[in-house]
């Protein structure tokens, strides 16, 4: 995809949006907010439908994998319990419709169609947020996808089993209408993303004498990226990319709550892995969903330069399909 490319912070900070004299602006300290500090949010901005004043919205980004054992999808969840007023984000649609690869970024104009759907503006406060099932896993894919789009607030629900366990608001059932938004073209920050011929002359140069020095985290599990277990996707090799590392997402999660854990102990697992802090650090797994939890990681512990942090949008998935055998470029753990 061509985009027109923007250099801005990648930094977790709240930005600072232009607002109207006398209207309110909620604004929350972190990128992570608690179930607790979203509710007060909500109960200070209750939507009404006169007001112009920017919006606390929660944005349900509930998505689960194509083999879900329970054949649990995303909408049907969003159905079941949502927080009131939420919208839902669908992974599988607001996506690249001409890629054969599965959540591949939609361009700048779909990205603009389905925010006007939602009835989203440019100045409302979004908050993302998982299932009470999964815990954080879609979520931080939509955030970053919104940052990526340059949305000013964009927030992370740390995290919605928390939300329904400490007995807050939910509702059920077929959600209510919104009014369309007019939600203009944004431009497109190519720095946070990295392309398929950027990965593969990376791979290619692996090894060599003067070749770029980078970190390849992979969230997927310890056995697909050995190339030991299948992966997910029919006739899909397992493996992984020369240089790369495996970093499961599920290890930076606390093993109960499916939250993140503290920035500290997030600092620990990056430094026991011998990441280093100082180069590009790029973030893969199947389809560029779970990647995007090791790319929140690093930004909550503060580990290397967030300028320097990028996501591989394709992901395995591209990988496996668009490599030459003649490259030799899928490596497995030898038995």
């Amino acid at each position: 995809m061509a985009f027109a490319a923007i250099r801005s912070s990648r930094l977790f900070r709240p930005a600072m949006s232009s607002r109207i004299p006398g209207t309110r602006q909620i604004s929350f300290s972190s990128y992570l907010v608690t179930p607790k500090e979203l509710n007060e949010a909500l109960k200070k901005n209750p939507p009404t439908k006169i007001s112009t004043s920017p919006r606390v919205i929660p944005l349900c980004a509930a998505w689960f994998m194509p083999n879900d054992p329970e054949g649990r999808t995303g909408i049907e969840s969003f159905r079941k319990s949502r927080i009131p007023q939420a919208r839902f984000f669908d992974l599988d649609g607001i996506k690249d419709q001409d890629s054969p690869y599965p959540h591949m970024l939609p361009t700048c104009e779909t990205f603009a169609d389905a925010m006007s759907e939602l009835g989203i503006r440019r100045d409302d406060e979004i908050v993302v947020y998982d299932t009470a099932e999964l815990g954080i896993f879609s979520a931080p894919r939509v955030g970053w996808t919104l940052r990526v789009f340059g949305h000013p607030n964009v927030h992370i629900l740390n995290n919605y089993r928390l939300w329904t366990r400490e007995g807050l608001p939910t509702e059920s059932g077929e959600p209510a209408s919104v009014e369309k938004s007019k939600y203009p073209v944004p431009t497109y920050d190519s720095k946070m993303v990295i392309s398929f011929r950027e990965m593969k002359e990376l791979a290619l140069d692996y090894g060599k004498e003067g070749a770029e020095e980078v970190e390849i985290l992979d969230a997927r599990s310890y056995g697909r990226w050995a190339g030991i277990d299948p992966e997910p996707r029919p006739g899909l090799s397992s493996g992984h990319v020369a240089g790369s590392k495996s970093l499961a997402f599920q290890e930076l999660l606390d093993p109960e709550t499916k939250t993140y854990l503290s920035p500290e102990e997030l600092r620990k697992v990056f430094e026991e892995r011998k990441v280093d802090p100082s180069r590009s650090i790029i973030s893969s797994c199947g389809t560029g969903v779970t990647a995007t939890i090791i790319e929140t990681a690093l930004g909550q512990a503060e580990y290397g330069d967030a300028n320097l942090r990028r996501v591989y949008d394709g992901s395995w998935t591209e990988w496996a399909q668009r490599v030459k055998e003649s490259d030799h470029l899928i490596r497995k753990v030898k038995q």
